[in-house]
């Protein structure tokens, strides 16, 4: 079924809802560049191996500086896995840590981040939209120099 903007403008009008307000916040690129410092996106690829072995390498992704670092390597990725990988980059960052507030990640169950009281994992901010568009390109770029 197929509904013209005009219809909806005029079941919204008569409702008496406005137009959506929120086209005056930014962009989800000037999103990413006034927030870049506090960004890490974390994202997994796999490499074939040519025993036809799969592997998954998990990588994280440093906006403000556009740094790869490599969380590890495993056949089996599993939450547990994940997040002792995350603890283990958190103690490698120090004090920038602190400066992280966002994470950016897809919605599979290897990231599963649980709160312990003595760590805190920076807020997810999850989907598969634009913001997963680092990851990709990182990833591409891995594996094109691998290859």
């Amino acid at each position: 079924m197929t509904v013209a903007p005009s219809t909806v403008w005029e079941i919204l009008r008569a409702a008496g809802i406005d137009p959506a307000p929120c086209r005056s916040d930014p962009t989800w690129r000037q999103f990413l560049h006034a927030q870049a410092a506090g960004i890490v996106a974390v994202d997994f690829l796999h490499v074939d191996t040519v025993l036809l072995k799969r592997l998954h390498v998990l990588v994280f992704i440093e906006h403000g500086s556009r740094r790869i670092r490599l969380g590890g390597v495993t056949a089996n990725p599993t939450g547990e896995w994940t997040v002792q990988r995350a603890r283990t980059l958190a103690l490698t960052l120090d004090e920038r840590f602190a400066d992280i507030k966002f994470l950016l990640r897809d919605r599979g169950s290897k990231f599963t981040f649980h709160s312990t009281p003595s760590s805190r994992p920076p807020a997810p901010c999850c989907g598969c939209g634009p913001e997963a568009a680092p990851c990709d390109r990182g990833a591409d770029a891995i594996l094109t120099g691998v290859l």
